[in-house]
């Protein structure tokens, strides 16, 4: 590619990102190419691009697009990331005191599930510190949740194994995706690694998209999965409702 051809590319994905980042809400393919004043298909071309480098997400199911989970990393490190997390204390707290557990709150990142903050378990055996720490979306519970509300995709090529426990075939994740849409929680056990378990729950923000996972981890021996699921949902539909979400019909994101 020329200097020339090289620079103009450029230019047109910084337009296209910068429409998308200055809208109120998610826009579409053809609201994006006329507001670059670009053929479809070179929009499309240059969009697709950004998606793969987590620049670019497609909201729901009607080809939308909006912001990426990069641009969203980015922002937690600033304003976004002290208000979810300032946000996020009194249900971290809460959590903690209701099961004694290992608390994380996560968000997507292209590159796997990146934790936020944590609160320690009670206990001398606890579930390790998470924070800082990237794992895979497949075999986590907050990774199954990014998966299955559409705020993360699996990675090309074949699923790593990391226990028996893991779920590595396709279609089997999908159907097991399904039900936690249905549920509302996701869980890992012995999935990541043998003895430990993880439930998680989304957290939803003002515009109805998960922008977050709360979750409840320790070892699989002691932690209560069906105990700590109703307080661990009740504090992310609280905490999403202080980030500006309506409760009403929040599955539909």
């Amino acid at each position: 590619m020329s200097g020339a051809a090289g620079t103009q590319s450029v230019d047109r994905a910084a337009q296209l990102l910068a429409a998308l980042l200055e809208s109120e809400g998610p826009l579409t393919l053809r609201d994006l190419a006329e507001t670059a004043d670009l053929p479809k298909s070179t929009a499309s071309r240059i969009l697709s691009a950004l998606e793969r480098h987590g620049l670019v997400h497609q909201a729901g199911q009607r080809g939308e697009l909006e912001p990426g989970p990069a641009i969203l990393r980015f922002a937690h490190r600033g304003g976004v990331e002290r208000n979810l997390l300032e946000l996020a204390q009194p249900a971290l707290e809460a959590l903690s005191d209701a099961s004694g557990e290992t608390i994380n709150i996560a968000v997507p990142t292209p590159y796997g599930v990146e934790h936020l903050a944590q609160v320690d378990a009670r206990h001398f055996l606890g579930a390790g510190h998470w924070v800082g720490r990237r794992v895979e979306f497949h075999c986590t519970a907050n990774g199954k949740v990014f998966l299955a509300w559409g705020a993360a995709e699996l990675p090309a090529g074949a699923l790593r194994k990391r226990t028996p426990n893991t779920i590595t075939d396709r279609a089997e994740l999908a159907r097991a995706l399904e039900a936690i849409r249905r549920d509302g929680v996701a869980t890992a056990v012995d999935e990541l690694e043998v003895g430990l378990a993880a439930v998680a729950t989304p957290v939803f923000g003002p515009a109805g998209h998960v922008i977050a996972a709360l979750s409840v981890s320790g070892p699989t021996q002691r932690l209560q999965v069906d105990e700590v699921s109703g307080v661990l949902v009740g504090q992310a539909r609280e905490l999403s409702e202080r980030l500006g979400h309506v409760t009403e019909g929040e599955r539909a994101a």
